[in-house]
């Protein structure tokens, strides 16, 4: 009761902060009806225009439910939509909900809708089926969020009928996300079995997508947008070109362009730099690649001007991040230094702050990652010991990667610098040669739920699997050799308490294990 009492007591500016920091789901089921004062407040038009009905639990990295309770969701639809539903601009539902909420109220201010964790099937039945649906999207709803549930299972065939059929029905569509709400679970969509005339729309002026192949994105910019601003592109493959799909034609309309692709190709001057020369009229681009070539240089300054940047009169923002793996066969040319490569973004006004560092992995094999500063992308893929380090805030999934042991140093680093890491992969089969300074300074992961040490030697699973060295409290999925299980917990003796192992709820291993002992450590499998 005094609790109770406490937080009558508040002030309204404290209680909105407190109101602001829970979901609006605990908010409007708790607070709304406590009071005429709360009722204010929560109530208020700037508090409940922005409506968001799920509330996200994770089972694992890719897997989670965005249901609410049944009671919550009754009282709600019951007893407050019929008093806020005017004031509502825009809604997250997702696939158990959907039906009660729109069926218990309409809203003529909605202009946002977010349909989150829908299975393809189910959300075809609803975009055909349901009249309410429909009539929201055709005639109210401007901005479209789509997310589909086990997005890299679901069939390409039933995403790419309801990308065509969302562009068909909903007539005042201005910007849509297809399935890349989340970084993590990203659904590949395939189109190449489509007819270019299946993608129409005249105010779409802003898409978000992920394509499967690089001729997926040719063939949809190949339909008619005649409003299409903005495309922001990740694509999985970028392989030989298809002759029978144009990439020529102008594309004068488009002045933003984000374009990603972690997947490493030689054909960035054969067709990805030619793509992007079609945008006449770019005034900003956001480009991340992966290139691979066979005794040549190094993607620098000088040739990104000469290929892209002096064919873009109107450009006036650059955010890259470039990587150039070179294999030389003849080692005898001549790789740039990473002082060449600085120089080479010298005298042109279109460059940012930039940063680069250089890796040379033999005499066959070296790397250069070129990338502009402050880092914006969510991925960083393939650094190594030679990484600088900065601030790299908006990482979400890091690949680390060398011929060298990382040592305690290089992850004490990478804790600092990119402090929001939740998938971490590390690819390294050396042992580390300095494991004393484990005992140094305990380093935290706060937000890592992912971790993939299949390809890494048992010194790493010591380093972020232990709690002495390495706290990681919400990790959820782990990848990891069975051998290496073994010998940090000498056969399942140790305490399990040492380890990261409480919240793990995914776990992968390279052979068939016994339950039993497994369970003992891996108590929410």
């Amino acid at each position: 009761m005094s609790e109770c009492l406490n937080i009558l007591d508040l002030p309204d500016e404290i209680l909105l902060i407190i109101c602001n920091k829970m979901n609006i789901v605990d908010v409007l089921y708790s607070l709304v009806d406590v009071n005429q004062r709360f009722d204010r407040l929560v109530l208020d038009p700037l508090t409940i225009r922005n409506l968001d009905m799920t509330i996200r639990t994770f089972e694992s990295i890719y897997d989670g439910t965005f249901s609410i309770d049944d009671k919550i969701l009754s009282r709600i639809c019951d007893q407050i939509l019929c008093r806020i539903y005017d004031q509502i601009n825009t809604l997250t539902t997702e696939q158990y909900s959907i039906k009660r909420i729109l069926r218990d109220a309409n809203y003529p201010q909605l202009y946002s809708l977010s349909l989150i964790n829908f299975e393809g099937k189910i959300f075809g039945q609803y975009l055909t089926d349901d009249s309410i649906l429909r009539d929201l999207l055709s005639k109210q709803i401007t901005h479209l969020n789509i997310d589909i549930r086990n997005a890299d299972r679901e069939s390409t065939e039933i995403t790419s009928k309801i990308f065509v059929l969302i562009l068909s029905l909903c007539k005042k569509l201005t910007e849509l996300n297809f399935c890349d709400l989340f970084f993590e679970r990203k659904h590949w969509n395939h189109f190449t079995r489509l007819t270019a005339t299946s993608f129409m729309s005249s105010t779409l002026t802003k898409l978000k997508i992920n394509l499967e192949i690089f001729p997926d994105c040719l063939f949809l910019l190949n339909g008619d947008f005649e409003c299409l601003t903005t495309l922001i592109v990740h694509v999985q493959l970028i392989f030989f070109p298809m002759q029978h799909i144009d990439n020529t034609k102008k594309l004068p309309k488009l002045k933003v362009l984000s374009f990603i692709s972690h997947q490493y190709t030689d054909q960035h001057v054969t067709q990805i730099f030619p793509f992007i020369r079609r945008m006449i009229n770019l005034e900003e681009l956001k480009l991340y690649l992966l290139i691979e070539v066979y005794d040549l240089n190094y993607i620098d300054g000088i040739q990104l001007y000469n290929e892209l940047l002096c064919h873009m009169n109107k450009l006036n923002k650059f955010t890259f991040n470039i990587q150039t793996f070179v294999w030389r066969c003849n080692t005898n040319i001549n790789l740039s230094s990473n002082e060449d490569i600085q120089r080479s973004f010298i005298g042109k006004e279109i460059y940012p702050q930039i940063n680069s560092y250089i890796n040379i992995k033999s005499r066959f094999q070296s790397k250069c990652h070129i990338y502009s500063l402050p880092y914006q992308f969510e991925y960083l893929f393939e650094i190594n010991n030679s990484f600088p380090g900065d601030m790299f805030h908006t990482v979400r999934y890091l690949e680390v990667i060398d011929i060298l042991p990382f040592e305690h140093k290089f992850f004490q680093i990478i804790s600092h610098d990119i402090p929001f890491i939740e998938i971490l992969r590390i690819r390294n089969y050396q042992p580390q040669k300095d494991k004393q300074n484990a005992s140094t300074e305990l380093i935290t992961f706060p937000h890592l739920k992912y971790l993939n040490l299949k390809l890494a030697h048992t010194d790493y699973a010591e380093q972020f699997l232990l709690k002495k060295v390495t706290y990681l409290p919400h990790l959820f999925n782990l990848n990891i050799n069975y051998e290496s299980l073994i010998m940090i917990t000498n056969n399942f003796t140790i305490d399990k308490t040492y380890f990261n192992f409480s919240r793990v709820k995914d776990f992968y291993l390279d052979q068939s294990f016994s339950l039993e002992k497994c369970h003992q450590y891996f108590s929410m499998l």
